[in-house]
């Protein structure tokens, strides 16, 4: 992917399109746009965006562009440069409403557009993690995404060695730290700013820095930058936490908090620190019990994080515990299934009844593990689905396939 500056187009000193002194202002180059004339006042050269932002129909400020180039960045200048009367541009004001500040990120950044800048690495595509610079050629990434390299991966020269960029690396830790909070005091036009402690109002951000954070978090887990996440994912939880404390326990907050904390214990998983794992999915299903349980979405979520404490006792060789975690998960997604049944759902049931029949096995249950898995095949069996759910049918045959082979191995077991 082509990085994206958002800076692009800035105008030049040596660019073809700035004239040169002298030049006649009436001549203009072929098929270029003409300038507008504003008749009865003197010429001058009006303010406009130092990055060369420009006003088009419609009053929404667009970057000079030339013809045929798709664009590649935002439609609007970065430091709020927006066409005013008179054919001056000059910046856009903190907010409509008075008293109150309206968040807006500088680089571009909200929850529906996330792009390639100049704090991002090019390899995770997620903002820098212990930036790291190549020499000789000065391409900068995260340490964890580099150091799988021997080549640059921008330029093809060979890397001599790494250094930290500590500087860079506080740069893009304030850029998060302040995304979409405006730390400016608010001033009345008719009143002089003589120093006093204005009372700032800040719009409520939580769920836009929150999106911002957990879309980073998810480019970096993607790329194996394990370390990064965790980063951008203890920011956002800690920014829900506060949310928490002054709100309440809220259904959208608990629902947010819960998914992020299952994020957690997925990144304290992969690095295999099991521990931290368990803690951040219990925390997490404590959450999520908050919710009311008409959210098919935050069902599936609950009784996925109480599979993955199950996995990681069953794994610890805690049984007992694993096939508690488990039977947990199977209560929920019945009494799911009971209220909106669906296709995925009735495999998911299929799933649990598996866990549970293979945790009973190993602790000698034999019947009942047998009735587990002979329940999930039936359940299976009388699954009918659509032509076109190809993807499900997959899964369906797949569980279907493992529940046939556990009871093909009591029937081993047996004749032995």
């Amino acid at each position: 992917m082509t990085p994206v500056c958002p800076f692009v187009k800035a105008a030049r000193p040596d660019d073809a399109s700035v004239k040169k002194p002298g030049e006649s202002q009436s001549k203009q180059h072929a098929g270029s746009e003409k300038p507008k004339q504003e008749s009865g006042e003197p010429a001058m050269m009006p303010s406009k965006c130092p990055f060369g932002y420009k006003q088009q129909a419609g009053s929404e400020s667009k970057p000079n562009q030339e013809s045929g180039e798709q664009a590649k960045v935002s439609s609007k200048c970065p430091f709020g440069y927006t066409q005013e009367a008179g054919g001056e541009n000059k910046p856009k004001q903190v907010s409509e409403k008075p008293g109150i500040v309206s968040p807006k990120c500088p680089l571009g950044f909200d929850s529906q557009t996330f792009k390639l800048g100049p704090l991002s690495c090019m390899i995770c595509q997620a903002l820098l993690y212990d930036c790291s610079r190549c020499v000789p050629c000065s391409h900068i990434f995260c340490k964890v995404c580099i150091t799988r390299f021997k080549d640059c991966p921008l330029c093809g020269a060979d890397i001599q060695k790494i250094e930290a960029d500590e500087n860079l690396q506080s740069t893009v830790d304030r850029f998060i730290e302040g995304h979409a909070r405006i730390k400016r005091p608010q001033v009345n036009a008719d009143q002089e700013d003589v120093g006093e402690n204005k009372t700032v109002i800040y719009e409520d951000v939580s769920l836009e820095r929150g999106s911002f954070l957990v879309h980073h978090a998810m480019r970096a887990f993607r790329a194996n930058n394990v370390e990064s996440a965790k980063s951008r994912l203890s920011i956002c939880a800690e920014d829900i936490r506060e949310q928490v404390e002054r709100m309440g326990n809220t259904s959208e907050l608990c629902s947010q908090l819960g998914a992020v904390l299952g994020m957690l214990g997925d990144c304290c998983r992969a690095t295999g620190d099991a521990a931290s794992a368990v803690k951040y999915f219990e925390e997490s299903v404590n959450f999520l019990l908050k919710v009311p349980k008409d959210d098919l979405e935050i069902t599936h979520t609950l009784s996925v994080s109480l599979n993955k404490i199950g996995d990681l006792k069953y794994y610890d060789e805690d049984l007992q515990a694993a096939r508690s975690y488990y039977f947990q998960a199977l209560d929920i997604r019945r009494n799911a299934i009971k209220q909106h049944s669906q296709p995925s759902q009735t495999i998911d049931v299929a799933v649990s009844l598996a866990k549970v029949a293979d945790v009973d096995r190993n602790i000698g249950n034999e019947k009942t593990a047998v009735d587990g898995f002979q329940e999930a095949i039936e359940m299976l069996q009388c699954l009918k689905l659509n032509p076109e759910e190809d993807g499900l049918e997959q899964r369906r045959l797949s569980v279907l396939e493992f529940l046939n082979s556990q009871l093909g191995k009591k029937e081993t077991n047996s004749s032995s």
